[in-house]
């Protein structure tokens, strides 16, 4: 039976949609408010190909299972209904007799609310005429070129950043504190782990449910866009995870949908993720990838989002990823190509409709050209987290001082390809939990040995090619790992060694900000040079980097064992006089104050290294000291 279409929806939109060419399903799908007939009510519209029937159920009906049928428009396969008989605030869901004739009652994949969990209802809901006041800071991103700007990014978990004394959660009106406390410590980006509907708090949000919907947890949608809009009054700029990977196997989401493996992969190797109990997102079917991409623009255009970061790339890429068996791709390959044909049009998307977006891929393998643009065979990304670099400096840092020197490439071996991808250093939520400990607790010896590594951890990443991320509480020295059902442990802030451990990292982050030679040129050697990386005897890394400016450069000593060196020469560009800018040794963050905040180092017309000249500094214990050209002598070159 034929049907008019409601106004919203088109015959050439789906079309678009069952091409896989649609960037904004959900101005069609879902609920909306519209006037059909000369009637204002609410279209109700569900992608369900292969269900026999679909009903509209809720409060509004007493959750009568056929009173309210919708409509298959044309046989498309995308139900439809239109009533005046709910209202803003009613809950719904969707009643599909699948294929296989069983019923489930399936909330709305394209709603943007739903009920606080354990409920898992659909919320009528509309925020079209929020008033945003970001115009300045959206102007102003324009002209910036992203990978010569400096981004250091605070990682956060919205529901344990602080947690209610009950166990309730902060609204997002409430976090707008963090917002206050993220700027104030010099960061330039938040990035928020999912804020999308998911059912299980231990999932973190990995595992979703609404794609479209921020989690009631916090609040209404609205709310989250005027967070993002307080984020931008401060120029924090925004960016979400998403897990475009794989999706959860609650009844009420997505999985079956329609009585078939609809969303997932019929095959069962390539759909099912033991490791994880979740089902993988069937990439290569063009419905599918109209939800993903019309989701991506969604979250950047309706809610000015500045990045995305998406999750578990590696399973998307492979087959082979999860635990079990798998099947070759067609020409015998572990490739997921389907997966990778995905992974580019997403990029390309974003490109072409976002002004300066940011996409981060979190790829754990050796997969090459992630990074580069698509018309070169890369996949597109603007960054990658450099997992590499990670797990060879935790290593190093876990290792007792006396022992280093036998494993020095592990804190030198990064820079031989630091500029193979545009990365970011992550020091994540994944490094702080499920018994990984807490950073602190990484570092070895006593208490303050503790401390003095993990301002030296700190002061190693901020000098190291690549953009910067850190995860919650690590910035004042959390001493627990990670805990996602409690807030951090703020109460650590009554102690000196923690408050100068926060201000420590705050001081840090300013003077990332401040010199130009730590992010002006972070994707190339022309912005990096080693002046003695094989002093693994030792175990002291000496390193300089550079902006486009010659006289823009900055030299830092790093001291891996608790020795102070005195008189230690350290290769110079140009003769002139130098000073340390920063020191982690300084007694205002609980250091031994070895320092030499009032000499002025005079550079001596010897060569030392692969330099002309060089001076002599003291080198702090467990700690790094930053040294600027305060004054260049005329005629030497």
């Amino acid at each position: 039976m034929k049907i008019k279409y409601v106004d919203i929806i088109t015959k050439e939109k789906i079309e678009e949609f069952k091409k896989g060419n649609s960037l904004d399903s959900y101005k069609f799908l879902g609920n909306h408010k519209v006037k059909h007939n000369g009637k204002n009510g609410i279209s109700f519209s569900v992608w369900a190909p292969k269900a026999s029937a679909v009903y509209l159920v809720g409060d509004f009906n007493e959750w009568n299972e056929t009173s309210h049928p919708l409509k298959n428009i044309d046989n498309s396969g995308i139900w439809s209904i239109f009533t005046n008989e709910l209202k803003e605030g009613d809950v719904y869901k969707y009643n599909v007799v699948g294929c296989d004739g069983v019923s489930r009652l399936k909330s709305d994949p394209y709603g943007t609310f739903s009920e606080l969990r354990p409920k898992t209802a659909s919320i009528v809901y509309e925020s079209k005429n929020y008033k945003w006041k970001d115009k300045k800071y959206l102007d102003k991103k324009k002209n910036k070129i992203s990978n010569q700007e400096p981004m250091n990014i605070y990682e956060a978990h919205l529901g344990s950043w602080k947690r209610k004394w009950d166990g309730g959660f902060f609204s997002f009106e409430e976090l707008y504190e963090m917002i206050e406390y993220v700027k104030d410590m010099g960061y330039t980006h938040i990035e928020l782990m999912p804020i999308v509907e998911y059912p299980l708090d231990m999932s973190w949000g990995y595992q979703s449910v609404g794609y479209y919907a921020t989690t009631s947890r916090h609040g209404k949608p609205h709310e989250f866009k005027a967070f993002v809009d307080k984020c931008h009054e401060y120029g924090l700029g925004i960016i979400l995870d998403f897990a475009y990977s794989h999706f959860c196997k609650d009844i009420h989401g997505l999985y079956k949908f329609d009585g078939s493996p609809q969303f997932e992969y019929k095959d069962p190797l390539k759909a099912e993720n033991l490791g994880w109990g979740t089902v993988h997102f069937d990439l290569g079917k063009p419905e599918v990838n109209s939800f993903l991409l019309s989701n991506v623009m969604y979250w950047f255009k309706e809610f000015h989002i500045d990045g995305i970061r998406v999750d578990a790339v590696s399973s998307i890429l492979y087959l082979d990823y999860d635990i079990g068996d798998w099947r070759p791709n067609q020409y015998g390959g572990r490739e997921n190509i389907e997966g990778i044909n995905f992974l580019r049009r997403l990029n390309e998307v974003v490109y072409k409709n976002i002004e300066n977006p940011i996409v981060i891929a979190e790829e754990s393998t050796s997969w090459p050209m992630v990074t580069a643009p698509t018309y070169l065979g890369g996949l597109g990304f603007s960054y990658k987290w450099n997992m590499g670099w990670m797990n060879d400096t935790l290593k190093y840092m876990e290792l007792d001082p006396i022992y280093r020197k036998y494993h020095h490439d592990l804190i030198t071996f990064s820079f031989m390809y630091a500029f193979s991808e545009n990365f970011i250093l992550p020091l994540s939520h994944d490094e702080v939990v499920h018994g990984k400990k807490s950073l602190l607790d990484k570092m070895s010896g006593d208490e303050w040995q503790r401390f003095a590594s993990l301002r030296l951890l700190y002061s190693y990443y901020m000098v190291h090619p690549g953009k910067k991320l850190l995860f919650m509480g690590s910035e004042f020295g959390q001493g627990l790992e990670w805990r996602y059902a409690y807030g951090l442990e703020w109460e650590l802030l009554e102690r000196e060694q923690h408050i100068k451990m926060k201000d420590f990292v705050r001081d840090l982050n300013y003077l990332y900000k401040d010199e130009k030679s730590l992010y002006e040129i972070d994707n190339s050697y022309e912005g990096f040079d080693f002046i003695d990386p094989h002093n693994e005897e030792q175990s002291i890394v000496t390193l300089m980097r550079k902006g486009k400016d010659e006289n823009e450069f900055l030299i830092c000593v790093l001291n891996f064992t608790p020795v102070v060196h005195y008189d230690y020469n350290v290769g110079v560009p140009y003769l002139g006089e130098y000073e340390e800018i920063f020191n982690s040794d300084d007694e205002k963050y609980w250091g031994s104050n070895q320092t030499m905040k009032k000499d002025t180092l005079h550079a001596i017309d010897e060569k030392w290294h692969n330099k002309p000249y060089h001076i002599r500094i003291k080198v702090p214990p467990l700690g790094a000291t930053f040294i600027k050209m305060k004054k260049r002598y005329k005629g030497n070159v």
